[in-house]
């Protein structure tokens, strides 16, 4: 099976540990699709600095194919991270050198992929239709979009993933259900220590969260949307794959970072609060 990850990456700045990871929810899904033994791309632009440097050196020895990741002059998008407790509070970001316009070319590259995933931090949700000629397509909308910003796209989704902790259990189910409705083919509720609800035509299947003393849950709902990738493009049972999903999120919780691969960055240089929103600006790359 063949999944490419297309749009966003970041380099996660842990300032209090002054260590920089690899992330960016398009990235960590190729990535851990690879992990889980999948034939991975990705689709995306890093800067020439060191930070985006790293980054390109983590995907190919991750196994993603990077042949279609371009290399922008300019310094790498970037977040500032902070934990508090075992959550990850984002300060602030500057995410200008990952936002770039899909073109003829890269459109084209899609085919050669079984599924492309793409997410809210990116910039092709309105590319979905023009996407989904080409392959299945997956798109994780997080807790920025209600179901109303959504429909209009969901006829084209594969999977269409929600980040739904902010819920409640009947709130998530009705999402679920009514994204079904609109024309997803599968549905994805993820609700952190609440487990998930995944539907599809063959029904509602709720899946209870691994308990454990997690370290950093950073990448979390990336893993296990790319585990129910693997799985549903394998045609493994829902349940199987919710189960492997979820342990899968679970081991990514035991470590810093989305996926681990830190390197040190000097936090004491990082200057100049940057716009938490500031992504309006793209680069053709």
């Amino acid at each position: 099976m063949k999944i490419l990850g297309a749009g966003d990456n970041v380099a996660d700045r842990y300032l209090d540990a002054a260590t920089l990871y690899p992330g960016g929810n398009a990235l960590n899904v190729a990535v851990f699709a690879a992990r889980r033994g999948a034939n991975a791309g990705y689709l995306g632009v890093v800067g020439d600095d060191a930070a985006g440097r790293h980054i390109l050196q983590t995907l190919q020895a991750e196994h993603v194919d990077t042949s279609l990741t371009r290399v922008a002059h300019g310094p790498n998008a970037t977040a500032d991270v902070e934990l508090r407790g075992n959550d990850r509070v984002f300060l602030r970001s500057d995410r200008t050198t990952a936002q770039f316009e899909m073109d003829a070319a890269q459109l084209a590259a899609v085919a050669d992929y079984d599924i492309v995933h793409s997410g809210y931090a990116g910039t092709l949700r309105e590319r979905i239709p023009e996407m989904a000629e080409r392959a299945k397509v997956s798109f994780d909308f997080g807790s920025r979009f209600d179901i109303d910003e959504t429909e209009p796209f969901l006829p084209h989704l594969f999977l269409a993933s929600y980040s739904t902790s902010h819920l409640s259990d009947a709130e998530a189910l009705a999402l679920v259900e009514r994204a079904l409705a609109a024309g997803a083919a599968h549905v994805l509720a993820t609700r952190g220590p609440e487990g998930a609800i995944f539907g599809s035509s063959e029904g509602i299947v709720r899946q209870p969260a691994d308990r454990i003393s997690a370290r950093d849950t950073l990448g979390a709902g990336d893993a296990f949307i790319a585990a129910v990738l693997v799985g549903l493009a394998a045609d493994r049972d829902v349940r199987s794959t919710l189960v492997s999903a979820s342990a899968q999120a679970a081991q990514v919780c035991q470590e810093d970072g989305a996926f681990g691969r830190g390197i040190p960055f000097d936090a004491d240089a990082v200057a100049g609060p940057h716009d938490i929103n500031d992504e309006k600006k793209a680069v053709k790359a």
